[in-house]
């Protein structure tokens, strides 16, 4: 299984209420019903004020490099991306567990 994690941070002047954000979060929020090859998936928004935190996370799993690789080129994925580049940047980290 591979573990695939990615943390946001909305860029400066962009809080939590704009309607982009709100169209970002809803079309992450619905892939596992899009996506086949998630076993499974969270997202949420970060609960500290801490300032180095990020501001929103997802942590999910496929089954291998493939699965991970039918699930990055998804259309619903790709959409969901594009969306969140006008107003966030983010890190990630891939890991088999």
């Amino acid at each position: 299984m591979i573990r695939h994690l990615v943390l946001f941070k909305l860029n400066e002047g962009v809080e939590r209420d704009d309607p982009r954000v709100a169209a970002g979060v809803a079309a992450f929020r619905a892939l596992p019903e899009q996506i086949e090859e998630l076993r499974s998936w969270e997202c949420a928004w970060n609960i500290t004020d801490r300032p180095i935190a990020y501001d929103f996370a997802i942590n999910s799993a496929v089954e291998d490099t493939g699965a991970l690789q039918r699930y990055l080129e998804h259309p619903a994925h790709q959409a969901g991306v594009a969306l969140w580049r006008e107003f966030a940047t983010w890190v990630i980290a891939d890991y088999e567990f």
